[in-house]
């Protein structure tokens, strides 16, 4: 639906250390969802931001003898550099210690308690509290004594009287919206979770807290008078409502939101307390939840406290920012999990994006410039274009929303593409065709072939690799509008955008073969 709207929002980063391989991933990958529905014409608003409450980035400040708004404001801006740098392009970048924020969840609680008033309580309630997750910890979920996701941090037993949101009234709810908009909580694996969670039966949830300050006051106090603070997931999650500007007027504008993009760690959080707080305040929930999978290093999942780490910079320095993104959302799924290595990075980059593509490329235009003054022929190869218009397809089925958003299948099929141009290229050998002037005709359809196949992937990973893409996209000679523009015109009708005329013009290689590695001993 051309000029729909599409509101993109990605799980908003905890304000306690730097921006790390699990961040890039989740943001990558959405901001390749943002700039396809852009190609396709949507009204995109692609939200981040930075969760900055909370008793854990208290405790990191205490530790660094800072306040936790200096250490906010200075982690921020860590990571609007790396996204910067990543080439993320996002419209907002939300933080919740703004005051619009903030007046924005005491505005939903109030409206839950305004509309259904004994959905939140008073209780005493003790037991065992992981800081790394932010959330009390179930007998069931607690491996070893300690939490599965932070097994370094001691888990704290906490006894308070806090106010609680009446999760388990909305049980019922919750399984009539998993069954009958089954693609609410997408992939299928985790929905299943959450029924399986379902399943087991629902307690209700704190959304106070006693013990600290560092966050937003709730709107009540308790029985006894005491100010208490909301819990970091009443404040975090209302932050893709006050985005919007809620609840203020026109933020229906806006809201509901098509797409959360989030990790499958929070999954329950999005597809249970999230869509349970909505209902309550009677506003509309989000169309869709997808929950990516983890990016493992070395075979371990990344865990800051745990030792397992990559630093952002040193991989983004060996192959630039494109090819950094080309590889995480071609080698891990972005339905599951994957692994990153320096070796696979390094195979990747050399067999994908420097010989095949960059090679296929250099050499395109080169003979193009050789044999054709540089000018693009209008004939070409009918049957290649029709298998290219196959793999096309696949591509927006990945892509689009339509069986989820499966962005390695979508750079799997743009490089069947890239596959089939290299065999046409061996198949047909144009160097050998031009040394025949009876055979002029042939050599021209190839060439024009090769630069529309060209096209067509220049166009297609557009939104993977955005500035190598617009590279190949001029010097291939395309009008001087822009990429963007241009193949937002063209989208829908890939392969046919006709190149006849287009004077190529020569770079420096679009991915320069890696150095090789000095022997040793």
């Amino acid at each position: 639906m051309p000029d729909a709207p599409f509101y993109l929002t990605t799980a908003i980063d905890y304000a306690n250390g730097e921006p790390h391989l699990g961040h890039a991933f989740e943001k990558i990958g959405a901001d390749t969802i943002a700039r396809y529905q852009r190609q396709a014409g949507r009204a995109v608003h692609f939200l981040i931001g930075m969760d900055e409450h909370g008793q854990k980035v208290a405790q990191t400040a205490a530790d660094r003898g800072v306040t936790p708004q200096a250490l906010v404001d200075q982690v921020a801006e860590s990571f609007l550099a790396m996204w910067a740098r990543l080439g993320i392009s996002y419209d907002q970048f939300i933080r919740t210690t703004t005051a619009t924020h903030q007046a924005g969840v005491r505005a939903l609680i109030a409206r839950i308690f305004e509309r259904s008033p004994d959905d939140f309580y008073e209780k005493a309630y003790e037991g065992w509290y992981c800081v790394g997750c932010e959330a009390f910890k179930s007998e069931g979920e607690i491996v070893d004594g300690k939490c599965p996701l932070h097994p370094t941090r001691e888990l704290q037993w906490t006894r308070e009287t806090n106010w609680f949101f009446r999760l388990s009234r909305y049980q019922q709810f919750l399984e009539t919206l998993l069954r009958e908009r089954p693609d609410f909580c997408q992939p299928e694996s985790r929905r299943n979770e959450i029924l399986g969670l379902l399943a087991q039966g629902l307690e209700d949830v704190s959304a106070s807290r006693s013990r600290f300050a560092w966050g937003v006051p709730f709107p009540r106090p308790t029985g006894d008078g005491e100010t208490q603070t909301t819990y970091v997931w009443f404040d975090a999650l209302p932050n893709y409502l006050t985005a919007t500007g809620f609840p203020e007027a026109g933020y229906e504008a806006r809201w509901p939101a098509q797409l959360h993009v989030i990790g499958k760690d929070i999954t329950r959080f999005h597809c249970v307390i999230w869509p349970a707080m909505l209902q309550a305040a009677g506003l509309p929930l989000p169309e869709r939840v997808w929950a990516h999978g983890f990016v493992n290093l070395g075979g371990e999942r990344f865990s800051k406290s745990a030792g397992v780490k990559l630093e952002l910079g040193e991989a983004i320095d060996r192959f630039g920012a494109d090819a950094f993104r080309y590889f995480l959302l071609r080698e891990v799924p972005f339905d599951g999990d994957g692994n990153f290595s320096w070796e696979r990075f390094e195979e990747r980059y050399t067999a994908d994006l420097a010989n095949a593509l960059g090679n296929l490329a250099s050499r395109t235009v080169a003979m193009v410039e050789k044999y054709c003054a540089g000018v693009v022929p209008a004939t070409f190869d009918a049957a290649i274009l029709a298998a290219d218009a196959a793999d096309l397809a696949a591509y927006h089925a990945a892509m689009d929303g339509s069986r989820g958003y499966l962005l390695h299948q979508g750079l799997e099929a743009i490089w069947q593409i890239v596959f089939r141009a290299n065999a046409f290229v061996q198949e047909r050998q144009p160097w050998t065709l031009a040394k025949d002037p009876a055979q002029r005709a042939a050599l021209e359809a190839v060439l024009g072939t090769l630069v529309r196949q060209l096209v067509t992937v220049s166009v297609a990973l557009a939104p993977f690799m955005p500035a190598k893409a617009e590279e190949l996209w001029a010097t291939l000679g395309a009008p001087a509008a822009g990429h963007e523009a241009a193949a937002r015109v063209a989208f829908a009708t890939l392969p046919s955008i006709d190149p006849t005329g287009w004077s190529v013009t020569k770079g420096a290689g679009l991915f320069p073969r890696p150095e090789p590695k000095p022997a040793t001993a």
